[in-house]
């Protein structure tokens, strides 16, 4: 694919700036600190990964030149209407394990385009089902891998996932914490 826009991709994740170069699309990383991630707790639950994605995107509004296109995200894990973030410590992520343990949930990213006068959002959603997890399982993965800097306390693309999910109905790159597919369309679309 070739743009005559320059990519940014706000966003400090190590896994997001693997996919997106899975895409042999140019880009850099720039990192704006301190953007507010809060959203009101009335938001509803699918509703919240897009809100923050398009917050992160209007810190970068007042910075952005021309031909250059802007990437935010932001991805949550959702069990039982519950938001699951990122595990404060061993016990919080053993909390999240257990909850996931046996039942499917929901991983929701939210995407935001921002350009020079206008910005395109969107989110995609994929439905991931564990099987019951042994309490040894989930103490190894926390022990091994030190899942904390990950939504809902684990990687798919790690031991838990190869030995604990089931199912995913959409995409497995949205799980890991960008639906790659859809942002090359949303590119291809609007940006070549």
């Amino acid at each position: 694919m070739k743009t005559d826009y320059q990519l940014i991709l706000a966003s400090a994740s190590p896994r997001r700036k693997e996919l997106l170069a899975g895409l042999n699309i140019p880009f850099e990383v720039r990192l704006i600190d301190g953007i507010d991630e809060t959203y009101p707790p009335e938001l509803p639950t699918d509703e919240v990964p897009l809100y923050i994605s398009q917050k992160k995107a209007a810190a970068y509004k007042a910075n952005i030149s021309p031909h250059t296109i802007v990437l935010t995200a932001d991805t949550v894990v959702v069990c039982n209407e519950q938001i699951l973030g990122k595990p404060i410590d061993e016990a919080d992520a053993r909390r999240m394990l257990q909850m996931l343990s046996g039942k499917t949930h929901r991983v929701i990213t939210g995407v935001t385009l921002l350009v020079e006068g206008h910005s395109k959002s969107f989110s995609v959603a994929t439905d991931v089902s564990f099987k019951p997890l042994s309490a040894t399982e989930i103490d190894y993965y926390i022990r091994t891998f030190k899942p904390f800097d990950k939504a809902g306390a684990y990687g798919i693309q790690e031991w838990i996932g190869y030995i604990g999910v089931t199912a995913i109905n959409g995409s497995y790159f949205n799980v890991m914490g960008l639906p790659v597919q859809r942002i090359y369309e949303e590119l291809r679309t609007y940006f070549t």
